[in-house]
């Protein structure tokens, strides 16, 4: 099995846990309604947020990018890690544009009143903000008209993200 198979198989694995509502971790002064640090999805054998990528690396290099353990920085009450000094510094000024909007949750899932968490491996930039996606349908479907999900995952998020900090 290839190293991305296995990134993948164990990030399924820890999907299912925090589905199962195991590990949400609620947000400090950088929240707002729908915004990326009020909820945050954690990886439960990490305790890691974005499964331990890199937000930054998404806007400054176009694709996902393993943080390092070194180069670690608590927001929030979650652990980011990143994969220079450039990006951690660039996150502890704006955590609010680079983290993942809904926490890491699937907009489109949110949008129809389910907080399902979405994979770093599928993602998308959209208004210059980030958006996880919990597989490739998702994706597409969010692409294909991303103004008017995200509009509807606003809408849909407090009473969503209610439900998963009981």
């Amino acid at each position: 099995m290839t190293a991305a198979r296995q990134q993948k198989k164990r990030w399924w694995f820890s999907a299912a846990i925090v589905a199962a509502g195991a590990i949400l971790v609620l947000g400090g002064p950088h929240a707002n309604a729908a915004g990326p640090l009020e909820r945050v999805v954690v990886d439960p054998a990490s305790g890691l947020a974005v499964s331990g990528f890199d937000p930054v690396a998404y806007f400054s290099r176009g694709r996902a990018a393993q943080g390092r353990p070194e180069l670690e920085l608590r927001v929030a009450g979650v652990i980011w890690r990143f994969e220079n000094e450039g990006n951690r510094a660039a996150f502890a000024d704006q955590p609010e544009v680079y983290g993942p909007q809904f926490g890491g949750f699937d907009p489109v899932a949110i949008g129809r009143d389910t907080a399902v968490p979405g994979h770093p491996l599928i993602w998308a930039i959209a208004g210059e903000r980030l958006y996880l996606f919990y597989d490739d349908a998702a994706r597409a479907e969010f692409l294909a008209d991303p103004e008017r999900i995200i509009e509807r995952a606003r809408q849909k998020w407090p009473s969503v993200s209610y439900l998963i900090s009981r």
